[in-house]
This record gives C-alpha cells, sequence and structure tokens, in this order.
C-alpha cells in the first residue's frame, strides 16, 4: 500500500485547500505560502514561543505562524495571531496582553485579501 503524502488530518486537509482557493482567487501570495508550509511534513512545522512575537512582531500587527504558538515567554504588546494550534496558556497570555488568538479559519475570513499580515516561522 504506497504511503499517504501531504497531510492525513481531514479539517488540514481542508484548510490547505481552502487556503489556496483564496490565495489563487483574491491574488494573496500569503495564502498560498501558508498551504505550502502547512501542506509539510508535520515535524518541520513551526513552533513559535510568545518571547519571539514580542521581539519580532510590532504592536497592533497581524502574524500568522503555520504551526503552533506555544507560552514560553511574555508578550508585552497586543498582537494578533493566527495559528494552526495554539497551547492553552499561550491563548491566555496572549489575550491578557490585549491581543487575539485567532485560528488560521477565523483570520481568512477577517481579511481575505492577506493585506498586512506578516508570516512567522
Amino acid at each position: 500500500m504506497p504511503r499517504p503524502t501531504g497531510p492525513t488530518n481531514p479539517v488540514l486537509r481542508g484548510l490547505v485547500r481552502r487556503l489556496r482557493k483564496q490565495g489563487k482567487e483574491q491574488k494573496a501570495q500569503i495564502w498560498l505560502e501558508l498551504a505550502e508550509r502547512l501542506e509539510g511534513p508535520r515535524r518541520s512545522r513551526a513552533e513559535v514561543n510568545l518571547s519571539q512575537l514580542n521581539r519580532y512582531a510590532a504592536e497592533g500587527s497581524t502574524i500568522v505562524v503555520p504551526g503552533k504558538v506555544l507560552a514560553a515567554g511574555r508578550l508585552e504588546h497586543a498582537v494578533t495571531v493566527g495559528a494552526f494550534k495554539f497551547s492553552g496558556a499561550a491563548k491566555r497570555k496572549i489575550t491578557a496582553a490585549g491581543g487575539e488568538a485567532l485560528a488560521i479559519p477565523q483570520l481568512l475570513e477577517r481579511n481575505p485579501g492577506g493585506k498586512g499580515i506578516r508570516l512567522m516561522e
């Protein structure tokens, strides 16, 4: 039996299809790049700590993470973060700092053109 290629998680497969469709319709390179990153192997997906978000994201910016956001470190300013997964503590710390923790589909609905969104690895 052949090995499956790409993600086997049906939710993730649907998200990748949706990101590709939106990226082509809106001519938004950010969604196409995000779909490409999410389609790769699970071991190569990004795991971003809050300390990295604090260091590299300006206040009020919107960041998308093609992987999981972890709670190590502090977040000292409000940032909108979209990710495939969040740890529970990371969500609490983001909202405590005045930011928002959104799933990627929520971010896609809110900003279909992908303007002003930065990809973080």
